[in-house]
């Protein structure tokens, strides 16, 4: 088939490598979004989607909005037979729906109908979840509401950060799409209609969203620190600044110190929460660089039943 493949970020890289490298469909252009300010000096750059189509020689589309018109009649021209689509970042219209014969094929980051949205792997961690997935789907106008093709597993570890199974999905993800293409070309694979039961939805998580409550449980702290990280960073408060908390782990052992409560020794800092206390393993004070939370402590000097938090 020719494709013409959308995608932005660093996690929709292996999808693209993955449909150029199989040999058996040729990706014809990519749609992405357009460059964005980036750095200390906030110069435009453009995205790693379309800094690896330009190493490939591949066209590259970057409309402000997918219902520009020079943009639907460029893609009319390229006349794709499918679009597959990992995080592009933006709502396509009918109008550029209805071009390809084939339509446009997600590949989502969960397993549908769970976690609809655009922080699917980020909400997975935060809820606790022992599995998740991928899937890839015919989109139509709908939330991530269209018919299924494939789909994969994938186990949540105890210690994962979003970041972490996001990496494993993308990689793991590239393959399912490209298969996923492989079945739509040669009539072997058609889309299932999503059950109606089951459905949970994953807005963007906020920088609001990812301060931590001292009074939840040490567990759901935990889930928060490792949702949120890379991005937006889980957070508190300390004398008034932001504190980036990188990695906290619950201590099941110490249940004696109140909600937010303090307490630093040499090598150790640990936080009371609504049940035991969490360690604090690294962590990211305003405007400075991230470093052992003991470092940190030992610079500020913590004063005995100090509050985080507040």
């Amino acid at each position: 088939m020719k494709l013409v493949f959308a995608g932005t970020p660093e996690v929709a890289v292996p999808a693209l490598d993955a449909l150029i490298s199989s040999g058996r469909h040729e990706v014809a252009a990519v749609v992405t979004r357009p460059d964005a300010p980036a750095g200390r000096g906030r110069r435009l750059v453009a995205s790693p989607v379309a800094e690896r189509a330009e190493e490939a020689g591949i066209e590259v589309l970057k409309p402000t909005r997918p219902r520009d018109e020079d943009f639907l009649a460029r893609l009319r021209e390229i006349a794709p037979d499918c679009c597959p689509v990992v995080a592009y970042g933006a709502l396509l219209p009918k109008t550029a729906l209805d071009i390809p014969a084939r339509g446009w094929v997600n590949l989502h980051f969960s397993l549908l109908p769970a976690w609809r949205g655009a922080a699917p792997v980020q909400h997975a961690v935060m809820a606790g979840d022992e599995v998740t997935g991928a899937s890839t789907f015919l989109i139509e106008e709908g939330l991530d509401s269209g018919p299924v093709y494939g789909v994969l597993t994938e186990e949540v570890r105890p210690t994962d950060t979003s970041g972490d199974l996001l990496t494993r999905l993308a990689f793991a993800g590239a393959g399912l799409l490209a298969a996923t293409m492989d079945g739509i070309e040669d009539g072997t694979l058609h889309a299932v209609p999503q059950p109606g039961e089951g459905v949970t939805l994953a807005p963007k998580i906020t920088v609001e969203d990812a301060q931590v409550q001292w009074s939840a449980p040490a567990l759901r702290v935990d889930r928060v620190v490792r949702g949120c990280t890379p991005a937006p960073g889980a957070w508190t408060l300390f004398r008034g600044e932001r504190l980036k908390l990188i990695q906290a782990v619950p201590v099941l052992d110490r249940a004696d110190l109140a909600p937010g409560e303090l307490s630093a020794s040499k090598n150790n800092v640990y936080v009371g929460t609504g049940s035991h206390a969490v360690e604090l393993l690294w962590v990211q004070p305003q405007g400075k660089k991230p470093m052992r939370a003991a470092d940190w402590a030992r610079g500020v000097r913590i004063a005995a039943g100090e509050l985080i938090g507040v």
